[in-house]
């Protein structure tokens, strides 16, 4: 009994290790395609895709976020008088991790699982052998435009997150906890800095990365069949979720 639970610990682990393994190498891969030109028709249609088309999602998002953060906050920071500091807390806040990441998670559900969903659907319907037989790599024709769009669309979507997020706080901490607008503005211009918001760009960069990759993984190494595609979607969502959040403790700690 002993023996085969740690037989089945074992063939966890090397499995785990195996894919990890196949990710780097994949990265690698990646890395030396961008000795190329960059297809740039490719990258802007990428851009248009898995950005603009998410700017509803992330604005939902962080307006709410910053309306419950509002919410939760500044009535305690009234209590004590420290109503001035209502507007930089939540600038800082929402710059430094909320906006960031929970774009990013925005971002791992709907442009990863499209990513993988299409790609997943090209290796099922034989168009990504077709490539390699036109002697088209993958590589640079597939993921590199996604990379490279997710590391440029990502950031952007943060720092549209980021002042939608401050716009619903400043609209409850106004319009609901009777706070100056004047006060909140003044409290954003003493306490955030640029590094707030430059901080949180770098984090979503790294982010947009991690989707692009582990998403053009899952695509090209999904099983077989519709049910394959399934199960590609969901673990490029639930992988690149937890990269993400392991990612965003690695880079506080250098960043600040």
């Amino acid at each position: 009994m002993v023996i085969r639970i740690l037989e089945t610990i074992g063939n966890f682990v090397l499995r785990q290790l195996t894919d990890l393994g196949t990710v780097v190498l994949l990265y690698i891969d990646t890395m030396k395609q961008l000795r190329h030109k960059p297809r740039m028709k490719h990258i802007v249609a990428q851009m248009s895709h898995l950005g603009v088309d998410s700017l509803t999602i992330v604005s939902l998002t962080l307006l709410f976020t910053g309306v419950v953060f509002t919410l939760q906050t500044a009535h305690e920071l009234i209590r004590f008088g420290a109503q001035s500091t209502v507007g930089g807390l939540i600038a800082i806040a929402i710059g430094r991790e909320l906006g960031p990441v929970l774009v990013g998670v925005v971002c791992a559900g709907r442009v990863g699982a499209a990513i993988t969903a299409e790609i997943s659907t090209m290796k099922v319907t034989e168009q990504i052998d077709a490539l390699r037989v036109m002697a088209v790599s993958p590589v640079d024709y597939l993921i590199v435009p996604r990379m490279l769009a997710c590391m440029a669309v990502v950031p952007l979507l943060t720092v549209f997150g980021d002042l939608i997020g401050v716009l619903g706080g400043y609209i409850v901490a106004v319009y609901y906890s009777g706070i100056s607008s004047y006060l909140f503005m003044n409290s954003i211009d003493l306490f955030a800095e640029i590094k707030d918001l430059t901080g949180g760009m770098i984090k979503a960069v790294f982010f947009g990365n991690v989707i692009a990759v582990l998403g053009c993984y899952y695509g090209l190494n999904c099983p077989e069949g519709a049910e394959g595609v399934g199960k590609a979607t969901t673990k490029t969502v639930v992988s690149s979720i937890i990269v993400i959040f392991i990612l965003n403790a690695v880079l506080t700690f250098f960043i600040w």
